[in-house]
């Protein structure tokens, strides 16, 4: 009795300092937002000075008419476009090599799990290449279209798609006619939808961070996502230090999707998580 009060009270104590490390920045960052420059760098950092936090969105939202909230809009056109559909072709690999038996379906898997194991760091420089050759640098396309990727989206949805969804039912819709584009998105897509939620959630975060390709790729500061947009001011903060309070601002503005993604989509999350782990 006594070990395992131990061991719960040792886990416990390890979630909570878990639960600290990961919420401390972020109430260091809405703390920093809330102060003016004088304030940021003379008061402690963990709490309140001055409430200055309308001020500093004012000063965010309209410095250089404007920029941050066109590196927001392309952050939301690049991310919400690319995990939307990066899901849907995910989910439809996955399924694929869970439900069809065809030549070199395994050895397509593997080739999958290989891309999972490869850093983006590793094909940035391959990517800036092609995109090259092809004249597409410096656009809009040459960050949205290789975020459409996500091996590791093809392999929960293969995984959940072989406990989820059975091949009698598959079987059934056929004899009734279903083909299968149809049955896909009619029956499938249904017992797949926790999947695609888990799915959508961990490559929504992925582009939303993503910030080695769009730096290597983009040239013009109208197409920055707001994490290059952020790093371009925080390195001219030496030079310019009014700058400094716009970077944490704009850090907290940006996690701000985030937090909402999560908030909405959890429910679906977490069951799908809980309808895996029980299949």
């Amino acid at each position: 009795m006594k070990d395992a009060r131990l061991s719960k009270t040792v886990a416990m104590g390890i979630m909570g300092i878990c639960t600290l490390y990961f919420l401390v920045p972020i109430w260091w960052l809405f703390v920093g937002a809330t102060k003016d420059r004088g304030d940021f760098s003379n008061t402690a950092g963990l709490w309140f000075a001055d409430f200055h936090l309308g001020d500093n969105l004012h000063d965010l939202f309209t410095y250089r008419d404007g920029v941050f909230l066109r590196w927001m809009l392309n952050s939301v056109l690049y991310t919400g476009g690319a995990a939307l559909l990066g899901t849907l072709l995910a989910a439809m690999c996955g399924y694929a090599l869970a439900k069809y038996s065809f030549p070199g379906r395994e050895t397509i898997f593997n080739i999958v799990l290989g891309g999972v194991l490869v850093p983006a760091t590793a094909l940035a420089l391959p990517l800036f290449l092609i995109f090259s050759q092809l004249n597409a640098t410096n656009t809009f396309w040459s960050v949205f279209l290789p975020s459409l990727v996500n091996p590791f989206g093809v392999y929960l949805a293969r995984i959940y798609a072989t406990a989820s969804v059975p091949d009698e039912l598959l079987e059934a819709a056929r004899l009734d006619g279903s083909g299968e584009v149809r049955t896909f998105f009619t029956v499938s897509s249904k017992l797949m939808f926790p999947a695609f939620i888990t799915i959508f959630l961990f490559h929504f975060v992925a582009v939303w961070n993503n910030f080695l390709l769009p730096l290597i790729m983009l040239g013009n500061e109208r197409l920055f996502p707001v994490t290059l947009g952020l790093y371009t001011w925080n390195s001219q903060v030496n030079q310019l230090p009014e700058l400094r309070m716009l970077v944490i601002t704009g850090a907290l503005i940006s996690i701000i999707p985030l937090v909402i993604a999560f908030l909405l989509l959890q429910r679906f999350w977490r069951n799908g998580l809980g309808a895996g782990a029980i299949k």
